[in-house]
Order: structure tokens, then C-alpha cells, then sequence
């Protein structure tokens, strides 16, 4: 049965090119461009390979047919998840954002990104920011000038608040306090992102609650707030 095959597999592989060659100046094969007819030799050849290893390997039918019903699902979940993976992508981020409060939720379109913000169980905006790699949790201040870190948070980005110079003066809940100035290398919310961007530091103990500022949401092209959401435009 094998040598059978083998000798069918070599007179189509033989005929297909006996054909294409006998129909280069016209350009079709059987009203068919050679170009296309080519891909569809190539997969039947494969296709006759297939069938001569499921026929050799003694398998009855039914097994040969719920097997190949598995894999046929398997390749068409798997082209379902890479053609609809940005919408996927969506979901999972909608369901981060549920779980986990301050999570942005970044929506790709064609004039550019947006990040979603859920208004926080306090009535404010909060966000889940990453400070040179580390999550911080910010509180989005629209009436701050500055981005402006806690000591604590600070220390844990990198900085030793021991070591800064606080000659800012700051007006926070708890009145005037003095502040650092740091450069921060990037600034990331989601799919938005800045670079070398000056933060502030506070001294320790007078804010209980990084702030996110104006100096990165006036560099974003608009930001709106609809009921209990803020979305960043970028």
C-alpha cells in the first residue's frame, strides 16, 4: 500500500510539472493562473501524504474521524483567538479593571489611544501608574500642578528620600510642605507612556497618597469625565 502511494504522490508531483511547464507562456493551467495552480498541487501532494499515513497506520475510520474533528477544532479555536485578540485583549483588560480598583484600561483606535479610569469606592480617580517599572497607586489630581510622590512611594522606585534636596514648596491637605525635584524616566498609565519627566517628592509624613498632576495629564491631547469614568486621550 506504502509503494503504492509513493508512486501516486511522484505521477502528480510529475504531472503537475510537466503541466506548468508546457503552460508558462499562456500562464494557466486548466483556466487556473500557474501561480495558483502550483499552491493547490503543493497541498494536495501534501494532502495525499496525510491520507497515506492515516491509511498505513491501520486506525479504524471512526477513530481517523473524531481525531481529525479535534484537531479541525483545535486549528479553528486557535484562528477565532488570533483574529479576534485585540477584542480579547479588551475583555481581559475590563476584567482586570473590575477586580483590581485602579486599573487602567487601555483602548487602542485609529487617531490614537485612550486609558479608562474608574472612579475609585472614595469618589475619586485612582490609577495603578508605573514609575520606572514599579506600580504605584496615584491619586489623579486635576488642581496639581505636579506629579508628586509620597516618601514612601519613593523609596520604593528607587530614590532614598534621606539623600534629596526639598526646596519646592508644596501646598498639600495638610498645608505648606517642601518638596524634591526628581526626574522620572517614564512614566507609564496603560498604553500611554512619557519619558524623562519631573516629579516631586514629598518630605515623610506630610502626604499620605501620591498624586498624579497636571504635568502629565496636560502633556496628553484631552481627557474627559464621563459619570463615574475618566478617559486620557493620547
Amino acid at each position: 500500500m506504502s509503494e503504492r502511494f509513493l508512486w501516486i504522490i511522484l505521477a502528480v508531483i510529475g504531472g503537475g510539472l510537466i503541466l506548468l511547464i508546457a503552460n508558462n507562456d499562456s500562464g494557466q493551467t486548466f483556466g487556473i493562473g500557474n501561480d495558483a495552480f502550483a499552491r493547490t498541487l503543493y497541498l494536495g501532494v501534501w494532502g495525499l501524504v496525510l491520507a497515506a499515513a492515516i491509511l498505513g497506520s491501520g486506525m479504524r475510520l471512526g477513530h481517523i474521524a473524531r481525531s481529525l474533528a479535534i484537531w479541525l477544532f483545535v486549528i479553528l479555536v486557535l484562528m477565532a483567538g488570533y483574529q479576534y485578540r485585540y477584542e480579547l485583549q479588551d475583555i481581559a483588560s475590563r476584567v482586570t479593571a473590575g477586580l483590581v480598583p485602579g486599573s487602567p484600561l487601555s483602548i487602542t483606535e485609529e487617531d490614537g489611544n485612550l486609558v479608562m479610569l474608574e472612579k475609585g469606592a472614595g469618589g475619586h480617580f485612582e490609577v495603578r501608574a508605573e514609575f520606572n517599572g514599579h506600580t504605584i497607586r496615584t491619586l489623579v489630581d486635576t488642581g496639581a500642578t505636579s506629579t508628586v510622590l509620597s516618601s514612601e512611594d519613593a523609596s520604593r522606585i528607587g530614590f532614598d528620600p534621606a539623600n534629596l534636596t526639598y526646596n519646592v514648596p508644596v501646598f498639600t491637605a495638610n498645608g505648606t510642605a517642601r518638596a524634591a525635584r526628581v526626574t522620572m524616566e517614564e512614566i507609564r498609565i496603560g498604553s500611554i507612556s512619557r519619558t524623562n519627566m519631573p516629579v516631586l517628592v514629598a518630605e515623610q509624613g506630610r502626604l499620605g497618597q501620591s498624586l498624579l498632576g497636571m504635568n502629565f495629564i496636560g502633556s496628553l491631547s484631552g481627557f474627559d469625565v464621563r459619570g463615574d469614568r475618566m478617559i486620557l486621550r493620547d
